[in-house]
């Protein structure tokens, strides 16, 4: 089923969002200090392409960079991000067919406000442990 629910992602918006989010990396990557926001990038990238049956952890020994990185996200772009996977999220729940696609843009509100500090994960994973 997680399957057959990728592809109609993919299909229906997945592929272009993650496009979006690959080219914002690029942008991101110019610059120095734009590199860590970059790979941020690049990791909702790869969560925005394959959604189902994965999931947005904390990350081990996320420090203070990340929280004040992601200071800075939430200011310059996380907040816009949001919004559009709200937007998003609430066009696709509309129809019956489009809920797990609005539930899936919703569950990308997280990572899309904070990127810094996270790792995604198979939902049938353990939790990685610290130590």
């Amino acid at each position: 089923m997680q399957l057959l629910l990728n592809v109609i992602w993919l299909i229906f918006g997945g592929l272009w969002l993650a496009l979006g989010y690959v080219v914002a990396g690029l942008v991101l990557g110019i610059t120095i200090i734009g590199i860590p926001f970059a790979i941020a990038s690049f990791r909702m990238a790869n969560f925005a392409l394959w959604p189902f049956g994965r999931r947005l952890v904390d990350e081990p020994g996320a420090g203070a960079f990340s929280s004040i990185g992601n200071v800075l996200w939430l200011l310059l772009a996380g907040w816009w991000l949001a919004l559009g996977h709200i937007v998003t999220g609430i066009a696709q729940c509309v129809t019956i067919i489009g809920i797990p696609l609005g539930i899936a843009n919703f569950k990308l509100i997280p990572v899309s406000l904070f990127p810094m500090g996270k790792q995604i994960i198979d939902s049938d994973d353990r939790l990685p442990t610290r130590g």
